[in-house]
């Protein structure tokens, strides 16, 4: 059985109207991996509910940031969208996960595609100057339905950029692509459609995917990362079969069955 510990919920901020994020205080002996995951819970009526939830802050960072998805009649997020500052929740001891950076292969682009709330750990992931001495660039990739939805990912991407100590390196190798499939918006249509088309790569003015030189992780829906899995694979890359085994791209096996 996982061990559990309490954490106090420090801040709130609602984003949409269904889409929200938390800041909690983080255990001192806390370590983690910057994309890694971590279970989330409540205790209810003496019940414990409880989800992964990947941690989208960076592994220097002294408080613990989760990003969410308000489900109406979900049984712990119609719940968790109600928590205050101050209240308390539930953190699984040990974070983990397959989609960490140290599972690629050595590369000089990394491509980090997202849909919705997968954008979560890569809010983790750019945050990390370590990722940016070993890419010459990363290509921010992300999906919503509504450009309301963006809202979060434009917050962080901002923050990066201009934060003092990274602020320089985000600025020269981050780049950042949003795209959206029901509203009209600089971007429009499916993440997986802008690679296939090449719409991506001449929006961007950048060369297509390449097995030889390029990396990617990928978070979003069983649908999406399905799609992008057969999208790499037909051009040659190849996936991190297991943790400690470097591959051309990197997935959250744990999410994809769930």
């Amino acid at each position: 059985m996982a061990t559990y510990t309490t954490a106090t919920v420090t801040d709130v901020r609602h984003w949409s109207e269904k889409l929200f994020s938390f800041r909690t205080t983080r255990e001192p002996g806390l370590r983690f991996e910057n994309g890694q995951f971590i279970m989330v819970g409540l205790d209810v009526d003496g019940r414990r509910i409880v989800r992964a939830y990947s941690i989208a802050s960076a592994n220097h960072e002294e408080q613990l940031e989760f990003y969410s998805i308000k489900v109406p009649d979900g049984p712990l997020t119609s719940r968790l969208k109600e928590i205050r500052p101050g209240q308390t929740l539930l953190l699984s001891a040990k974070p983990t996960g397959t989609l960490v950076v140290r599972d690629l292969r050595p590369g000089k682009r990394l491509f980090l595609l997202s849909t919705g709330t997968g954008f979560a750990p890569f809010a983790s992931v750019i945050r990390d100057p370590e990722v940016y001495e070993r890419f010459e660039q990363v290509i921010l990739v992300r999906g919503a339905r509504h450009i309301g939805d963006l809202a979060y990912g434009n917050a962080i991407v901002d923050g990066v950029r201009n934060d003092p100590y990274m602020g320089d390196i985000a600025r020269a190798q981050l780049v950042d692509y949003s795209t959206v499939t029901r509203e009209a918006h600089a971007h429009t249509g499916r993440v997986t459609a802008a690679l296939e088309s090449g719409q991506l790569y001449a929006d961007l003015d950048i060369t297509p995917l390449d097995a030889s030189t390029d990396r990617v992780m990928i978070c979003g829906s069983k649908a999406m990362l399905h799609d992008c899995c057969q999208l790499l694979d037909a051009r040659g890359f190849e996936i991190s079969a297991h943790i400690g085994v470097p591959g051309d791209y990197v997935i959250e096996r744990a999410f994809v069955d769930s």
